[in-house]
């Protein structure tokens, strides 16, 4: 996996997405590896869940959850088009960072 082990102390901020890009989902997390593997298997959320949001696209570490949180609500007031530019800026291919020739 190309995550960090988080040890629980500090936070981080991802970005899910569906097979077509066409949804995006931000989260927030101190278990990332964890947290993301829990959206693989539609255990994540029932907003993932429903739009079927297993596509790892990208995702910001902090060294406290309090800062983490605060970057979480600062992105979902974004545009759509800021958040793209933003997840294109380290993956500008859109693959899953779990699964990247998928």
């Amino acid at each position: 996996m190309p995550y960090r082990n988080s040890s629980g102390k500090n936070g981080n901020v991802y970005f899910l997405s569906n097979v077509k890009r066409t949804v995006l989902y931000i989260g927030v997390t101190s278990e990332l590896d964890e947290r993301i593997l829990n959206h693989k298997y539609g255990k994540g959320s029932t907003f993932t869940a429903k739009y079927n949001l297993k596509v790892s696209l990208y995702f910001e570490e902090y060294p406290n959850i309090e800062e983490a949180i605060e970057r979480e609500k600062q992105l979902k007031n974004w545009h759509r088009e800021w958040k793209f530019n933003l997840i294109k800026k380290l993956n500008p291919e859109l693959k899953d960072l779990l699964n990247p020739k998928a």
